[in-house]
């Protein structure tokens, strides 16, 4: 099943990523324990699913994780 913009939100709230900005999306972010900032931002579209394409980039470049790694830390 692929994930919605509220699975992604819920995830940042999660697992201790900060609310930095609330405009037209909800912006993350969050910092690692060697210094690195990931940043991700979310669209207020919560009940939408996020596209295929967007969502890979989303793991490898924002979040850094697998989407195994995502789902089970929900």
């Amino acid at each position: 099943m692929p994930p919605k913009f509220g699975d992604l939100k819920r995830y940042c709230e999660k697992n201790g990523w900060v609310l930095v900005r609330s405009s037209d999306h909800w912006y993350y972010e969050n910092v690692l324990a060697e210094g690195t900032v990931l940043r991700t931002k979310v669209s207020r579209a919560v009940h939408k699913e996020i596209p295929k394409q967007l969502w890979q980039r989303i793991l490898k470049k924002q979040l850094k994780i697998t989407e195994k790694e995502f789902w089970e830390s929900l």
